[in-house]
């Protein structure tokens, strides 16, 4: 498999038959795409201030307009964004862009930031590590900060995110005491604080391909790299662009970004370069591992090579004297001896043993 094959099956893609879905269309129609999803969307709802806090689970979106305006922080979860029509009611209730809605239903978005009138638009990848498939899963996290509210959507149910909503609970934590901005930060520190678990789980495997390159590499360590170079890439291509997000949340002409939170940005813009300067480490690495199975093969190749070219070579001349004394000749003096045939075999082997000793003089064994 190739590195453009690799990227060809990176789940950033679009794929050809999802695209379709869209052609033709206009700009701002909603068209869920994405991996076939059943289940029914769950939507939490946290409204807290300094003092007290609510959470609940609601059945209907309409439940959360009474939080909309209130002079609190109040954060919409949506676990699931396959149904358009519910997507089309958030729109509605909180007065979205079109165009948002139709990158939060297109779950294929590469990390990236819209401005609109009176909110920003955000979209992360979440990745963790499937332990049944040893490899990195992708998932989109859409997220809309405004003034009163944070909206975010995410693909399935399961996040992790639980470490904000505990501080949250606590009365004494620090989120409870500031805004919305505060509370996007949180939601994108925790996501690139997850990518160094990545990281270690991806350096114990290089660490490991590392130690079978080395001793008798089995024949299925190349896919191996090359699947462990396609986990490379998937995050490269999920960290890379979200450097760009970071550094446009702490330019001075945001209005949404307090610029106590701007610090606080600038710490998790620091970590993303540490991921990105860590994978570039990882990615030479691995060309490294791949480089050094070749050389393995072609080391061991040319012992092979060089194996049956001695016994070749060792047997030329005695295939010379065995061809002379197998010429149908009636006068050969040497075929009247009583001791011609075993003079011959010891000829033939003094033959190949002061040639099995030159060649170790010479090191060529």
């Amino acid at each position: 498999m190739t590195e453009a094959e690799i990227k060809a099956n990176i789940p950033l893609h679009l794929p050809s038959d999802e695209g379709s879905k869209k052609v033709g269309l206009p700009p701002g129609s909603l068209v869920y795409i994405g991996p076939e999803r059943t289940h029914k969307p769950k939507i939490t709802l946290f409204n807290y201030t300094p003092e007290r806090y609510i959470e609940k689970t609601v059945d209907s979106i309409e439940e959360c307009l009474p939080f909309k305006d209130e002079k609190s922080v109040t954060w919409v979860n949506v676990d699931g964004v396959h149904y358009v029509e519910l997507i089309e009611k958030i729109g509605s209730i909180f007065e979205l862009h079109p165009l948002l809605l139709e990158d939060v239903v297109n779950t294929h978005q590469r990390p990236k930031m819209d401005e609109f009138d009176d909110h920003l638009f955000m979209v992360l990848r979440m990745l963790t590590y499937d332990e049944e498939k040893k490899c990195i899963a992708s998932e989109q996290v859409s997220i809309v900060l405004s003034k009163k509210f944070v909206i975010s959507f995410q693909e399935d149910e399961g996040d992790l995110y639980d470490p904000i909503r505990a501080r949250i609970r606590d009365n004494k934590s620090r989120i409870r005491d500031f805004g919305t901005d505060y509370l996007v930060y949180r939601i994108m520190d925790v996501t690139v604080d997850h990518y160094f678990v990545l990281m270690e789980k991806l350096g114990e495997k290089i660490e490991h391909l590392e130690e079978k390159v080395l001793h008798h590499p089995p024949q299925t360590i190349l896919e191996e790299i090359q699947n462990l170079k396609k986990d490379l890439i998937l995050m490269r291509r999920s960290v890379y662009p979200l450097r760009e997000v970071l550094a446009a949340l702490t330019r001075d002409d945001n209005k949404l970004i307090l610029k106590k939170t701007q610090k606080f940005i600038r710490d998790v813009h620091d970590h993303t370069v540490q991921v990105i300067e860590t994978l570039e480490m990882f990615r030479e690495t691995v060309n490294g591992l791949k480089e050094a199975y070749h050389s393995h093969i072609n080391i061991e190749m040319n012992k092979t090579i060089q194996t049956l070219t001695i016994i070749t070579t060792v047997f030329i001349p005695l295939s010379f004297i065995a061809s002379i004394y197998g010429m149908n000749f009636k006068y050969m003096p040497e075929l009247e001896s009583h001791y011609g045939y075993p003079a011959v075999i010891v000829v033939m082997a003094c033959v190949a043993i002061l040639m099995m000793i030159f060649f170790r003089r010479r090191k060529w064994l």
